[in-house]
């Protein structure tokens, strides 16, 4: 009998805390009666991850764009960029008839993202097929004579894992990219199928927007993945996905004078670092950026600036709005 897929990963002492502080997080929205969340908001909320999960594929259209797509106006833009937010939206509004193990409900999905945006939405690859961030060469995809296999293996991991639903969506969700089992549309299925074990666990996660937190921090989501293929290991972009989940959360629940920090008690000295190390690098970073790169909520990130401001450590070049910081 062939050996039963298990993918390389590890459970860090990171990754126990993250998860722990996420599930804190969970047992808070659910008592404060916030994950009943109004139809509007649910709305509101798919929305924005439609939106940011498309711009991560470089879709153009705004936020704003995208909701005037969704209720029927007429919206200037790339045909191909407003077929990619109706599909996604379809797609998104199915997810509760699927199931995360099913290869036929895999591929029903990905057919419905993809309509009329590539040939034979569907269907496994039938070419090989490398991924590049400008000239240079990431990642080359397994071949595509082992797309059907090692889906279905992963698949069957996925089925019979005892692995933290948490953990395991993160895992699934580097092995698929991993994989690249489809021609195209490979990222945006990666964070949907996410997003779908996440609600089948707890379907309050089915309307977390964490993919604004990945738009804002993309650079990093890559570095991720390609930290992951070179270790040949999960490890890394599962802490990474957890940080998202934890910076999305924290939003949603908490107002900035509650919202604990990431990994530990002693963030608090770790954070001023962080925002002093990040604003070195890249004066223009932005509030949310360093909010996904600090894993905790802007208004975290915001109480954090001001008293960094305060202590005389960081100045602000410019507008409030739109400036630059740098440290004093």
């Amino acid at each position: 009998m062939p050996r039963r897929y298990q993918p390389p990963f590890q459970i860090t002492s990171q990754t126990l805390n993250l998860v722990a502080q996420i599930s804190e997080l969970l047992g808070r929205w659910s008592v404060s009666g916030q994950a009943a969340l109004a139809p509007r908001l649910r709305r509101d909320n798919r929305i924005r991850t439609i939106q940011a999960s498309l711009a991560i594929e470089n879709n153009s259209l705004s936020l704003e764009q995208v909701t005037a797509v969704l209720d029927g106006k007429r919206v200037l833009g790339q045909p191909r960029e407003i077929q990619e937010v109706r599909n996604a939206f379809v797609a998104y509004e199915h997810m509760a008839n699927w199931r995360p193990q099913s290869r036929e409900d895999l591929l029903t999905a990905h057919g419905l993202l993809m309509a009329g945006l590539m040939d034979a939405p569907g269907g496994f690859r039938r070419g090989g097929v490398g991924i590049y961030r400008g000239d240079q060469l990431m990642h080359m995809a397994p071949p595509a004579s082992r797309v059907s296999s090692l889906v279905d293996q992963l698949l069957g991991w996925l089925d019979r894992t005892d692995a933290h639903p948490l953990i395991a969506s993160a895992v699934f969700h580097y092995e698929f990219e991993f994989i690249h089992p489809f021609a195209d549309g490979n990222g945006r299925m990666g964070r949907l199928w996410q997003t779908l074990m996440l609600g089948r666990w707890q379907p309050m996660l089915a309307y977390l927007p964490v993919e604004t937190v990945i738009r804002a921090q993309q650079q990093a989501y890559y570095s991720a993945l390609a930290a992951s293929d070179k270790a040949s290991d999960a490890t890394a972009f599962v802490e990474f996905m957890l940080h998202a989940l934890h910076a999305a959360m924290a939003e949603a629940v908490l107002p900035s004078s509650a919202a604990p920090t990431p990994v530990s008690g002693k963030m608090s000295g770790k954070m001023s670092g962080i925002i002093l190390a990040a604003v070195r690098r890249q004066p223009s970073i932005t509030i949310p950026e360093l909010a996904a790169l600090a894993g905790v909520s802007t208004r975290t990130i915001e109480r954090h600036l001001r008293e960094l401001q305060i202590q005389g450590a960081l100045r602000r070049i410019g507008p409030a709005k739109g400036g630059q910081w740098e440290p004093a």
